[in-house]
């Protein structure tokens, strides 16, 4: 029986066009795979176009906090509208790196050590006091990024103790609270994990080698500047031990249906988790596609098949559409 699918993509984040980018092959890859599929802006308009045609299920192609701070898939629980991917109350703890930190260490899965400062802590205690206890604590070189947000935006490298200022300064730009953590050098490694009934499986994994060193913004969508390897390129027994902690990752956060984990293998093979995307990309340099490619799966496949577990999770059926 054919599926009448909703993609929401767009929205008002920074990543706006990432997520248009998104929902655009979302709904080709459903539509070869023979689902009906539409897309539509999370706007005003959206709860007033579910109650006039109400879809089966909902493919969410949003990043930024509309598609991954579990708001909108609350909305969605609210008016009893399936959904692919993670439960409002999962995607608010994996939104906010901090909280999802500390969570995988509690689970004992290994993530850089991390200091969070709010921007009014950091301008009320006095700026470079704080700065001075962060190298203290954590020493250089470290990660300045933005606790909630995706694609790199905000996100800074800082090699010399006089970069740190202007690094907090790029990152406050983006958000509220700043996350620092202890730069670990190794390969940027993505793990994406789906779990279509039977329990969750790491796809292979995708190398990431920037031509900067760093995997920010322009690094993820800008032609020629990040070359990727799928399946990564290691050895054996760390590619089943990254597979291993990328799952255990999804779980310790109790995710759902899919997610990329975000690691770095260092060069003696010691593997850290650096954050959990509960929205991947689905762009033509995104990492999600790679994966699902380099395990020899077709992409509107999974997401039909997704889609099909999604709405027997809701208990309902699809309903007689004409073609």
């Amino acid at each position: 029986m054919s599926r009448r699918v909703l993609v929401l993509a767009g929205g008002l984040s920074y990543e706006r066009d990432v997520s248009l980018k998104s929902g655009r092959r979302a709904a080709d890859a459903l539509r070869r795979a023979g689902v009906e599929a539409t897309i539509r802006d999370a706007d005003s308009g959206l709860l007033a176009a579910l109650d006039a045609e109400r879809p089966d299920a909902v493919v969410i192609a949003l990043h930024g906090a509309i598609g991954e701070d579990g708001a909108l898939r609350g909305v969605l629980d609210l008016v009893g509208v399936p959904y692919v991917g993670p439960s409002a109350q999962a995607s608010r703890v994996a939104w906010d790196k901090p909280s999802a930190k500390a969570e995988l260490r509690e689970a004992g899965i290994p993530t850089p050590d991390w200091v969070a400062l709010p921007h009014e802590t950091f301008r009320e205690l006095g700026a470079q006091a704080v700065l001075d206890r962060i190298l203290d604590r954590l020493g250089l070189p470290l990660m300045v990024k933005p606790a909630q947000g995706g694609s790199g935006l905000g996100a800074h490298a800082v090699y010399v103790a006089e970069e740190l200022p202007a690094a907090m300064v790029g990152c406050f730009g983006y958000g509220d609270t700043a996350l620092i953590e202890r730069f670990v050098d190794g390969t940027d490694i993505a793990v994406s994990v789906v779990d279509t009934g039977n329990g969750p499986t790491a796809l292979p994994a995708v190398e990431i080698v920037p031509a900067n060193g760093v995997y920010d913004y322009e690094a993820r969508y800008t032609a020629g500047t990040t070359t990727w390897h799928a399946p990564a390129r290691l050895a054996p027994a760390v590619a089943q031990r990254v597979a291993s902690i990328a799952v255990a990752a999804h779980r310790a956060l109790g995710l759902g249906d899919l997610s990329r984990v975000d690691l770095l293998v260092t060069r003696d093979g010691g593997v850290h988790v650096l954050e959990v995307n509960v929205s991947p990309g689905l762009t033509e340099t995104s990492l999600l596609p790679m994966a699902v490619h380099a395990a020899g799966l077709d992409l509107g496949v999974l997401l039909r098949d997704l889609v099909d577990l999604a709405i027997t999770r809701a208990g309902s059926t699809p309903a007689a559409h004409s073609a």
